[in-house]
């Protein structure tokens, strides 16, 4: 197994007893450390699945109760039970001054609160319910329905309320560019490539239910305006010469046979098909599969062919019912939990954990991928493997899964036996070949950068590209770290440049895939921690005060998802378990768990910790598309947590064990690259 860099409490000492006989009695952050540890631990023991992993709801905002919706209304099933309950749950998640937000606490969101108006009309709720009265004021005041993202414009146009002509088109050609070709899906994000692919089909088949005018939304529209709101662009750009396609397109599809886009629709159709294989779901996430079910409508096929029968049953899969209400996941997240949950555990030391842990890492090795994905076009020749993020995604492992399972595994007493030992081989050599040409590391692919395609007309989901982020390029650094690998090398060294380039100026990091800088911060301090960085470096001293510069009255720390559209806001926000927990962690990693501010922070995870050893935690943590969709993981508000306090524990415990007259030493510890 390998040994812990950070070292642990004296021989015959666990870190959450040590650090309680190194404090003073009467100390009521000693009192509480040892019942906070021990309750949280149970809680995830309590929760974890009979064949070891573990999987939280992975809440969304309301779009997918609305889109589920107008998804059954395309096919006449609007007034079924499980629509009446997503309604619901969309008025018991309504504004008071009348629309929806993409994040609780955040501002009415025009496409969010047009479908979900649109969903409760269709649904039966009258026009002059106060609740609807409400919402169209809202909708209105910013601009009416025409307002909306093309994403939206589509459900539109499939209940013709508006012509698919003010949609932008999304040509099934893509499918025919050849993968060399910087404008072809390989170019693509993964996750924009599952959802493009049947839209295209969608695109060209152009279908539409036609609803009675009083069960349409025209009174969303000012003065009756349903354009395409094109965005305007200098004469001589990629978004002007991109509409000028759109409308060559649009004209082509109005004067020439329906045969003349019959390859690219075969191509686009192939594509699909093949991608469901080894697939919760198309992409197994939450858009591809609407689009999928809507596409195999397209091409005719019947309503109980077996892959009608199977996309139905991957979005219902996502369903979760309570009370009177059903509201939908826009994916699951079993490997990413377990991975995070068994490091968790680890970090508490306890032996009683061993079998909980070794549960863990036995079903994360299960679900290595040992199959050839998307990922093969841009890096052919490399050994399959790699971890996912569901239950099942063949095409796609990612980079930040593959990352923090390796270190999950590494934490267990089994890591050195052959079987495992081989997985994170492999792993670590595959991380190793996906790092991008800039020196940082993406989520799914390499080299996704092509800025240009960001200026297609349906582009505006703010996720076309899937370029180096400082999160994932610090994780990955920090499984290398965990696996011995040093400073300089070569890998190593180029994932630095990256990180110092995109400091901000106040010394924090932007966080990709989390909210946000403090997220990314955290990151970056115990990525480089991993590899034994000097952590007295300046630029990490800077990246630690901003940490503490942000730290709330109240001892903890939080951040809005506003800070995507505002970053002036950076680091403010209402304070939250997890993001209190990466602050913490961040400053441990720091060297800084002796500091005032530390003490602050782990004492406010005790005094708000609940009862059954979880803690309070409505806010979006996590991020999904910055500025279009956010995400609430909700075992962050536990695993983090008790990362942060185990962590806490044992640097007190070594600090204690490294001081002059201590009586006992840490034992060393000597990684090493696995070979």
């Amino acid at each position: 197994m390998i040994a812990n860099k950070e070292g642990g409490a004296p021989q015959g000492t666990t870190a959450h007893s040590f650090i309680r006989s190194s404090m003073p009695r009467e100390s009521a952050l000693a009192r509480g450390h040892d019942a906070a540890l021990d309750r949280t631990r149970n809680w995830l023991r309590n929760g974890q699945q009979a064949d070891g992993h573990w999987v939280g709801e992975l809440e969304g905002d309301s779009i997918l109760e609305s889109e589920s919706i107008l998804l059954m209304a395309f096919f006449g099933r609007e007034r079924e039970e499980v629509c009446r309950r997503c309604a619901r749950y969309l008025l018991k998640h309504q504004l008071p001054e009348g629309g929806w937000p993409n994040y609780p606490g955040g501002p009415a969101e025009i496409s969010t609160s047009v479908k979900a108006y649109f969903a409760l009309k269709l649904t039966g709720t009258p026009v002059d319910d106060p609740a609807m009265v409400k919402a169209r004021a809202a909708v209105l005041a910013q601009g009416g329905a025409a307002a909306c993202n093309s994403f939206t414009r589509f459900y539109l146009a499939l209940l013709g309320q508006i012509s698919y002509d003010d949609c932008p088109t999304v040509p099934p050609e893509m499918a025919l560019i050849p993968s060399r070709l910087d404008f072809s899906l390989s170019a693509m994000s993964a996750w924009t490539r599952s959802i493009v692919v049947p839209l295209s089909i969608v695109s060209h088949c152009k279908p539409v239910r036609k609803l009675p005018p009083e069960r349409g939304i025209h009174e969303l529209f000012i003065a009756g305006d349903k354009r395409w709101k094109k965005p305007s662009q200098p004469f001589f750009s990629w978004g002007r010469f991109f509409l000028t396609v759109d409308r060559g397109l649009k004209w082509a599809d109005r004067l020439l046979p329906t045969s003349w886009r019959r390859r690219g629709l075969q191509a686009a159709h192939r594509w699909m098909v093949e991608h469901f294989e080894d697939s919760d779901g198309l992409g197994a996430i939450y858009p591809p599969m609407i689009y999928t079910i809507l596409a195999l409508k397209c091409l005719d096929y019947d309503d109980d062919s077996p892959a009608v029968a199977w996309a139905w049953r991957q979005l219902d899969d996502l369903r979760i019912e309570e009370g009177d209400t059903t509201r939908f996941q826009p994916c699951v997240s079993p490997v990413w939990d377990t991975a995070i949950a068994a490091i968790a555990l680890a970090d508490a030391e306890d032996a009683t954990d061993e079998p909980a842990i070794e549960k863990a890492a036995d079903w994360l090795l299960g679900k290595e991928l040992r199959r050839g994905g998307d990922w093969q076009v841009r890096r052919p020749g490399v050994e399959p493997t790699g971890w996912h993020f569901q239950y099942a995604n063949g095409f796609y492992p990612d980079i930040d899964d593959t990352a923090m399972v390796l270190m999950a595994l590494l934490r267990s007493s089994e890591a050195d036996e052959p079987r495992f030992a081989e997985a994170i081989k492999r792993g670590v050599d595959w991380l190793l070949a996906m790092q991008n040409r800039d020196g940082g590391w993406a989520a799914f692919d390499v080299d996704i950068d092509n800025e240009v395609l960001t200026k297609v007309p349906f582009a505006d989901h703010n996720a076309m590209l899937d370029p180096s982020c400082a999160d994932i390029t610090a994780r990955v650094i920090e499984a290398l770290g965990d696996l011995g690998y040093a400073l300089d090398h070569p890998a190593v060294a180029r994932g630095l440049d990256y990180l110092w380039r995109t400091q901000e100026p106040e010394g924090c990091w932007y966080g990709r895939w989390g909210v946000n800088y403090i997220y990314g911060t955290w990151q970056v301090l115990q990525g480089l921690k991993a590899i034994d960085h000097p952590m007295d470096a300046p630029a990490l001293v800077r990246a630690a005060d901003w940490l503490e510069s942000v730290q709330q009255p109240c001892g903890g720390w939080g951040e809005t998802c506003r800070t995507y559209d505002e970053p002036e806001l950076k680091g403010t926000g209402a304070p939250t378990a997890s993001q209190t927990s990466w602050a913490l962690l961040g400053l441990i990693s720091a060297g800084r768990a002796s500091s005032p501010a530390v003490a602050r922070g782990i004492q406010h995870l005790v005094d708000t910790q609940l009862e059954d050893g979880s803690w309070d935690e409505p806010e979006f943590t996590g991020t999904g598309f910055p500025r279009v969709f956010y995400l609430r993981y909700h075992l962050y508000r536990v695993s983090f947590p008790l990362m942060a306090i185990a962590r806490y524990g044992r640097a007190v415990a070594r600090e204690r064990s490294l001081a002059p007259g201590a009586l006992a030493s840490r034992i060393p510890a000597d990684p090493r690259p696995i070979a």
